[in-house]
């Protein structure tokens, strides 16, 4: 298949693939006669098209469009696009917490970051065990470009692939040398940001060396430094009552004060701490602001270094591999931990130095002294091989490739600020003051070695024996815990493409190829971890592996041709067998039609089947252990309650019951947050989940108005069989409301009636459908004296966002999801960029629709519609207004052929609306918003 004229016009690409291939083109046709315009593969296809890429909507940023960004990762560059969903595990969820934390991630249409399929140079990123793939491995210096499909594609790569794909391209066959230095931080001083990078490589007549090395650090940023999480978990308008009443300055269960009325008592200034008279009952001004101690953007560091090499064994055949070594570091700090005697059952003794009244007591202690911590690292090594050429046979030509990929993730996570609670029972027993003022344990005739005492009653700052303060304290309670895990990705591909036969209209093109994949991964907690020995969320040991073999097969079959309304009329069709080892095959299907009625207007669309394989997580994991937020249908006040029903009584539970919350502190508002750890785990008889994918659009590039393309896709998801974590409330719902006796089983309530304990699994219960459209209008303008203009405009409407659930009465209903936090209605994008010689300017304005959430009150102020109902239940939400953000880049072509740049994101330092949901985040604040102006410098030098 040599060089013939396609019949596509430029304008009909999407811009930054036309841009990006340009000048691969004009290469070619000057290297020789012939060009292979018509092989080229895109991402979504396997066959080599001119025409592929307008098949289906995909969005390309070339390398000039990352360089005008003020972003130094692929996360960050991803996460602003329109189509993408709310930042999985972001950087403000400092109290997040598992092998996925840490790392980077993108969700396309808000279907979760695990139905993203991610490629590098069109092989997949290797995973967690939980099914994330961490785009923080790929450096930002090596990338050529990015093309997003935005539309299912399980048919042509497989598993995850239901919202889409993310293909990172890399560079090869540079020639030459480029160095770039970044830096930059917020305006209020703080976020430091740095990045180097240095690019060099050699071309020869066969072959070409591309090495790229990148390093880059982001500090941490901290919850006390900005307006909106400083003062709590309710913004500004928190006060002193919304803090935990576990506080840093510890508190016993007695009596106390004036009326000597049985209180939480703490330590009266300068008192001692012996002397039950110098205590008085803790105050809310006491309580603990946690999040004075908080990271709000936890801090990364990342060392990268990218090789390519290629070279062309013969005229035909061409060897190249792809190597990449990362390390990731990110820093992640929380509020010391808010300790509880009554939760580890490990109260002061009565024969501890620092009883005050000579029996037991139960006590509460924020361990301020000792923040919580955790460094995640992950190397990784990657090695991609393959071999590709081409041959002719029956005068037709067919591309082959060969390949194979061996990734490898290894990751380790150090933690520490969790006590020990061997220790902590050893500390809290027997114990006495030396000669030197040292609280040690045992007794002075009989000490325990190594051992040292605890005062938890001690407030924070206060000197004196038993202090938290004393490192040798610190020390013997606090060890370094170290969590382990490694993950392994291996494949083995072949494909083969090409024309069967010529039709009137074209070449009716095929592909064809197999796969054969192995993934293996094991997550091992700390021992303190397993045992359940420390104050930290239980895990055990994920571990397992699965492989699989996989056909597809892939036809381009043109219809029509050059007739009246039909320059072009073509079909799609692709469909792919895959066999798991852990769960059985799978067959699905791909369609898609593309139509030219005229050469200025192009109609496409796609219909695909998609499914989800169960991840290693989902189906060896380990148990893991979270403090859920739910509400207990048998508290009084709570929306349903059915308090004092036959099913409440026969678990214990009092008529007058009221919900407890963190601190054993009744509940005032719902859902509320358990103050025990409450266990999940997997499931071994997952099955897939399956979708089915819509999109139908419009390209129209008018001939009348010469660099202008408009876009208009419509799209539809449906996802059935979704993996997801049965719900404490609907358990409790089921057991207490519903009266299903087996759901029963594995809840557990202490003698006050709370809920102590509670298992709950995954299983394939979620259901749902999402509905939008895709807006693009891209228009470069005329050059003229006063400078070139260029317009990129983005949109993406989300008309529908519906989640199969239930009701209290446990009948099935879907939930309109569309406007709730972080599911905007619109996100939209608008770049203008300004070029005159040298000089060049770029804006872009973000924008996010406007939000609701549900009211935490009904008090004015907080809630501005409190008589909503929604699907027959009463359902007050409190809604916030719109918001951009807007970025701007000024850069000069300096005559010593370096590009220096100048910018701030954000920079009119707009401040998001609040969102007491706290969505993506662990504050009152949205975690994908801006969090400040931020100002950068980018000097970039080639050689």
């Amino acid at each position: 298949m040599k060089f013939r004229t396609p019949a596509v016009r430029m304008g009909l690409l999407p811009a930054g693939i036309a841009i990006a291939l340009t000048p691969a083109f004009a290469s070619a046709q000057e290297a020789k006669a012939t060009t292979d315009l018509d092989r080229i593969e895109v991402t979504g296809s396997r066959i080599r098209g001119a025409n592929m890429e307008t098949q289906q909507p995909i969005l390309t940023l070339n390398r000039e469009a990352l360089e005008q960004q003020g972003f130094t990762s692929v996360a960050d560059v991803l996460q602003n696009l329109t189509s993408a969903g709310s930042p999985a595990i972001s950087r403000a969820e400092a109290l997040a917490s598992g092998e996925n934390v840490g790392g980077y991630y993108i969700d396309i249409r808000n279907l979760g970051a695990n139905r993203t399929l991610v490629l590098m140079n069109g092989k997949r990123l290797g995973a967690t065990t939980g099914g994330y793939q961490d785009l923080s491995q790929i450096p930002m210096s090596a990338i050529e470009r990015i093309e997003i499909l935005k539309d299912g594609a399980s048919a042509i790569y497989g598993s995850d692939a239901i919202a889409g794909v993310v293909n990172v391209i890399t560079r090869k066959r540079f020639d030459g040398a480029e160095a770039q230095v970044y830096v930059g931080q917020y305006g209020e001083g703080d976020g430091d940001t740095t990045q180097y990078s240095f690019t060099l490589g050699a071309e020869g007549e066969r072959g070409g060396v591309t090495l790229s090395a990148e390093y880059s650090k982001q500090d941490p940023v901290f919850a006390k430094d900005r307006w909106f999480s400083r003062d709590g978990g309710l913004g500004p308008n928190s006060t002193p009552d919304d803090w935990s009443p576990v506080s840093q300055n510890g508190s016993w269960s007695g009596p106390c004060g004036a009326g000597g009325a049985t209180a939480w008592c703490t330590l009266n200034p300068n008192g001692d701490p012996t002397n039950p008279a110098d205590y008085h009952p803790l105050t809310p001004a006491e309580y603990a602001n946690s999040n004075q101690q908080m990271m709000l953007q936890t801090g990364i560091e990342r060392k990268s270094l990218y090789v390519n090499g290629n070279y062309d064994l013969t005229d035909a055949i061409t060897f190249n591999a792809d190597i990449l070594y990362n390390e990731r570091n990110t820093e992640q700090q929380i509020a010391g931990y808010p300790y509880q005697s009554g939760s580890f059952e490990t109260p002061l003794s009565a024969d501890s130095a620092f009883n005050p009244i000579g029996s037991d007591v139960s006590f509460r202690r924020r361990l301020w002294e000792v923040p919580r911590t955790t460094d995640s690292q992950m190397k990784t090594v990657r090695f991609a091989p393959s071999l590709s050429g081409y041959f002719e046979a029956a005068g037709k030509t067919f591309d082959w490739n060969v390949g194979a990929l061996w990734n490898r993730n290894q990751t380790t996570k150090s933690n520490r600020g969790d006590m020990s609670l061997i220790a902590a029972r050893q500390a809290l027993g027997e114990s006495f003051v030396d000669g030197n003022g040292v609280a040690r344990c045992g007794t002075a005739a009989d000490p325990i070695d190594g051992c040292y005492a605890w005062n938890p009653l001690l407030p924070y700052g206060v000197a004196g024996a038993g202090s938290l303060a004393d490192p040798d304290l610190q020390n013997f309670l606090f060890p370094i815990y170290t969590t382990t895990g490694t993950t392994k990705t291996t494949s083995l591909t072949a494909d083969l493409a090409g024309s069967i036969v010529s039709l009137p209209a074209g070449e009716l093109g095929f592909a064809i190829g197999v796969e054969h994949r192995e993934e293996d991964g094991r997550y091992v907690p700390d021992a303190f971890a397993q045992s359940g020995e420390f104050t930290g969320l239980a895990a055990t040991t994920t571990a397992g592996k699965y492989e699989l073999d996989e056909v597809y097969l892939e036809l381009n079959i043109p219809v029509l041709a050059d007739v009246a309304f039909a320059k072009e009329l073509t079909v799609n069709v692709a469909g792919r067998y895959s066999d798991y080892s852990n769960f059985g095959d799978t067959t699905n299907g791909k369609f898609g039609i593309t139509w030219r009625p005229t050469d200025d207007l192009l109609v496409r669309g796609t219909y695909a089947e998609g499914f989800r394989a169960p991840s290693i997580d989902n189906l060896y994991g380990g148990i893991g252990a979270s403090f859920e937020k739910f509400t207990d249908p048998c508290s009084v006040g709570v929306p349903g309650s059915v308090a004092g029903n036959a099913a409440c009584t026969a678990a214990g539970v009092a008529p007058t019951y009221v919900q407890l919350g963190q601190g054993y502190v009744p509940c005032t508002s719902w859902p509320c947050q358990t103050p025990d750890q409450f266990i999940s785990g997997s499931n071994p008889n997952l099955l897939p989940e399956t979708s089915k994918s819509k999109t139908v659009g419009l390209v129209w590039s008018p001939r009348f108005v010469d660099g202008l393309d408009i876009s208009l896709d419509w799209f539809n998801y449906q996802i059935k069989d979704m993996i997801i974590s049965d719900s404490v409330d609907r358990i409790l719902r089921d057991c207490y409301v519903l009266g299903n006796s087996a759901r029963c089983e594995g809840i557990v309530r202490a003698a006050d009636g709370h809920v102590s304990q509670l298992f709950y699994g995954l299983a394939n219960l979620g259901q749902m459908e999402t509905e939008g459209y895709d807006l693009g209008v891209k228009y470069r303008l005329p050059e003229t004296s006063f400078g070139q203009f260029s317009i990129d405009w983005q949109t993406t409407y989300t008309a529908k966002y519906d989640e199969a659930n239930q009701n209290a009465a446990g009948e099935d209903i879907t939930i309109g999801s569309v406007g709730s936090p972080g599911i905007f209605r619109v996100r939209s994008n608008l770049g203008v960029n300004w070029s005159l010689g040298d000089f060049g300017v770029n804006y872009t304005a973000r924008y996010y629709s406007g939000m609701k959430e549900g009211c935490i009150t009904l008090d004015d102020g907080w809630c501005d519609q409190p008589n909503r109902y929604a699907n027959g239940e009463w359902d007050p939400v409190r809604t916030t207004g719109s918001n951009t953000f807007h970025d701007l880049q000024v850069n000069w072509q300096a005559p010593w052929n370096a590009t220096i740049a100048v910018g701030a994101n954000n920079v009119f330092d707009h401040r998001g609306a609040l969102q007491y949901s706290a969505p993506n985040s662990d504050f009152a604040y949205y975690g994908g918003f801006d969090i400040g102006r931020f100002i950068y410098m980018k000097y970039t030098q080639r050689f």
